[in-house]
């Protein structure tokens, strides 16, 4: 009896193993500066993740302000400082997730470390910040291009682990995100159907309150704009320069430059650099194809 136990027992667990995560690699936050958070059926991981690229903080351009405040909130946080959470909003291609990956490249020999959640698996973001409430480390969990519909529940998580838990977030867990919109939350004409003015004041109705108190839980906003001109050619010159050499760019470069922004309607960081991958590679096509012909 035992045995037919065992061989049905064996049976199931071959059935079933395929649905099981795989064994997750080891993290080791010594060496490990970054991370992705990833939820399953039966609970999540995280997975060691090497640094995108080399990109550095003089390499954005155009945001100063932005940098400079992003900074000292990280480094108040790394210092045990009080510090708040970051909440980057505004137009596409301005710089929001690009600083984000400039500061781990620059502050985590301070000890930064850097787990990124998406959207999706924010429902687990309670589960992360248990795992990581007892670490040595101090970690930014960051979620990219953070945006919810009016039926989305998953917002409620990050309200949550933000401020209204009562254990609330760990003294070693800061919450950053990017989005394009200040709220998070769609906003319509109807929800301001409610609000009144009652004297001097603006009272806004149940709607607009549940949408604002999402973004108001980050202490921290920033707000970046789309770049004018000088900025945009400014960006494009140390990219052109960054991928080829300052022989690239010249009068032809800057009138290419212009060009290349009106057609995509708009001027941006991440439009200066698609412009000087576009520049450079034709170039140094170019380039080739004289050589060859001789």
């Amino acid at each position: 009896m035992d045995a037919e136990l065992t061989r049905r027992l064996m049976r199931l667990l071959d059935h079933v193993e395929h649905w099981l995560p795989p064994v997750p690699e080891e993290i080791d936050w010594e060496r490990d500066i970054a991370a992705l958070w990833q939820r399953h059926a039966l609970g999540g991981r995280l997975l060691p993740v090497p640094p995108r690229d080399a990109l550095s903080l003089d390499d954005l351009l155009g945001i100063e302000r932005q940098k400079l405040a992003l900074v000292d909130n990280t480094r108040a946080f790394l210092q045990e400082l009080p510090a708040n959470h970051a909440l980057l909003w505004g137009s596409r291609g301005s710089g929001k997730s690009s600083l984000i990956r400039a500061l781990l490249n620059s502050l985590a020999p301070e000890g930064l470390r850097l787990v990124q959640v998406d959207r999706h698996d924010l429902s687990g973001l309670p589960m992360l910040v248990e795992q990581l409430r007892h670490q040595p480390h101090r970690f930014v969990v960051y979620c990219d291009d953070l945006s919810f519909e009016g039926h989305d529940d998953a917002y409620k998580a990050l309200k949550s682990v933000l401020d209204g838990a009562l254990t609330g977030p760990p003294p070693n867990v800061l919450l950053y995100a990017t989005s394009n919109r200040r709220h998070l939350l769609p906003e319509s004409l109807s929800d301001n159907e409610a609000s009144q003015l009652v004297g001097d004041e603006l009272h806004h109705g149940d709607a607009v309150e549940e949408k604002i108190s999402l973004s108001d839980r980050f202490g921290l906003w920033l707000g970046f704009y789309p770049f004018n001109q000088d900025i945009y050619l400014e960006a494009c010159c140390h990219w052109v320069t960054q991928l080829g050499s300052a022989h690239d760019w010249g009068a032809d470069a800057r009138a290419e430059a212009i060009r290349f922004a009106t057609l995509r309607g708009g001027r941006s960081g991440r439009g200066a650099w698609q412009f000087a991958c576009h520049w450079v590679g034709q170039r140094r096509l170019e380039d080739g194809s004289r050589a060859g012909g001789r």
